[in-house]
């Protein structure tokens, strides 16, 4: 039985990891740990930028899954952090089919929360022969009123955040946010860039949770998350997550047939639930499960004892309860 006051299964190192070369300009961290021989399961960060961090291991039973983490283009131990040049979702999925290639699995379990749900999506799509199933937490689908949402709707919910977001724009550049802080985030200069990354970053970490844990939003400010938090996301929002329009639902039959559930915080702020309702009316026979009482984050009580119970069920029945 999983505790619901401590929901994680014990801290593990990985038993191996390394460096993967996927072009002339990036390398992807990667590891594996749990049991060598057990049920492969993909963890996909969020951001885009966000990377892995050791606790996300902590999702799955050690003793029966084979749990894959790495950090995607530009994130993490990846190198170069922040880099947004040759960083599109299409090179995302086939650095994923590279992955899954070199450590030799033939079909594993999708789990992603934010931009890991999108990149989840995005890939069972495009590679549902390789899926067994998905875990969905924190549901985006990239599309422009998303974007839009947490540019300027979160200033509903988080006025002074939002005020602290935009005091570096003049008064003249905030009608296009997006566009501000491109210019911005963009620049070769470490002084311009460095400051633009911090600020974005804070800002996302500042609306994560629904109690505010102070703790994440120092760590979301250092420069190891910021630069690719920040970088990255603007990168994507500014061609779309690199999709057609809402094409994520428009795909939804290519993956019908296998097992997901969908975890979202009843208030979350970054993701707002109606983006899961969208998804889950367009792929009903999907797990939709609310929690009343999260925000975002996947570290939230409520959404990882719902997460880690769909861990053990797929574990037990491969298919989700």
């Amino acid at each position: 039985m999983i505790d619901a006051s401590q929901p994680f299964f014990p801290p593990i190192e990985p038993h191996r990891s390394g460096m993967l070369p996927v072009d002339d300009i990036h390398t992807l961290y990667w590891e594996e740990s749990g049991n060598p021989g057990g049920l492969p399961v993909l963890f996909l960060h969020g951001g885009p930028g966000g990377g892995t961090s050791p606790r996300q291991r902590c999702f799955f039973n050690p003793e029966h899954y084979r749990i894959i983490l790495f950090d995607q283009r530009g994130a993490g131990q990846s190198t170069p952090l922040g880099e947004y040049r040759n960083n599109t979702t299409q090179l995302l999925i086939e650095d994923i089919e590279r992955l899954r290639t070199m450590l030799g699995i033939e079909r594993w379990l999708l789990f992603g929360g934010s931009w890991g749900s999108t990149l989840a999506l995005a890939y069972g799509q495009a590679h549902p022969e390789r899926c067994l199933g998905f875990i969905l937490r924190g549901i985006f689908l990239c599309t422009q009123p998303e974007i839009d949402w947490f540019l300027n709707g979160m200033r509903w919910f988080y006025p002074e955040v939002h005020d602290d977001f935009i005091a570096a724009i003049p008064e003249s550049e905030r009608g296009d946010l997006l566009q501000a802080y491109c210019k911005r985030l963009f620049s070769d200069n470490p002084d311009v860039y460095i400051p633009a990354a911090r600020r974005w970053s804070r800002y996302e970490a500042s609306c994560l949770f629904l109690r505010p844990d102070p703790q994440a939003i120092d760590q979301f400010g250092t420069d190891a998350v910021s630069l690719g938090i920040g970088r990255l996301e603007a990168h994507y929002f500014l061609h779309g997550g690199f999709f057609s329009d809402d094409q994520l639902i428009r795909n939804v039959d290519k993956i019908r047939d296998l097992p997901a559930v969908i975890v979202q915080g009843r208030y979350d702020v970054v993701c707002p639930p109606l983006t899961a309702y969208r998804l889950h009316q367009a792929w009903p026979e999907s797990r939709l499960k609310i929690i009343d009482d999260a925000g975002h984050s996947g570290f939230e009580p409520g959404i990882a004892q719902q997460l880690i119970a769909a861990t053990e069920s797929f574990r037990i029945s491969r298919h989700f309860g």
